[in-house]
């Protein structure tokens, strides 16, 4: 009698112990590999990071959600927050016409010696997928860091709630730039 109760424990053990790594990797240490360029500086390609979809994102967060266009995971920054009006002037992020300091992309705009702009002007009303004066409930507005070389909100236009797979909050590789974010 105490070897079948013995077994049965240590599966009831093992079963716990899996379900518990399971919810673990499912909902809190969710690697997530960076491909492309659109998030330079902040990361590069082949940077490999953990996210969270316990989290609810807040203003400048990095997301991962599909890709409108080719459905991969994709990352980027969450600027806009439901109700917010965005436009970008002159280099500078206005959200709700309130300036937002972007320290971020510090480094890209040092490197710049073609006189351009890192961010070209915009606003949600000018974008080139509609006309909205703010971003609408239940969506999210996202840029890249690489503003020259990302497909972002401007392009592929708000980002549903619900496609939001996670918040990224730690980068594990390359070690070098190991941490939380």
């Amino acid at each position: 009698m105490k070897k079948k109760k013995g077994t049965f424990y240590t599966i009831m053990q093992f079963t716990l112990i899996l379900l518990f790594t399971l919810f673990l990797r499912n909902f809190f240490l969710t690697p997530v590999e960076v491909v492309g360029v659109s998030m330079e500086p902040t990361y590069h390609e082949s940077d490999r990071l953990w996210q969270t979809s316990l989290v609810r994102p807040k203003r400048f967060d990095i997301a991962t959600f599909p890709s409108p266009s080719s459905g991969k995971r994709i990352i980027k920054r969450v600027v806009g927050l439901p109700g917010d009006t965005i436009r970008m002037e002159n280099d500078q992020l206005y959200i709700n016409d309130k300036k937002y300091d972007e320290p971020y992309l510090d480094e890209f705009k040092q490197d710049l010696t073609d006189g351009s702009p890192l961010t070209a002007d915009f606003s949600l009303e000018t974008i080139a997928v509609g006309s909205a004066k703010v971003v609408p409930a239940g969506k999210y507005f996202v840029l890249g860091d690489n503003r020259r070389k990302a497909d972002d909100s401007r392009y592929f236009g708000f980002v549903d709630k619900e496609d939001i797979v996670g918040v990224v909050y730690f980068r594990y590789y390359p070690l070098n730039k190991i941490g939380v974010q």
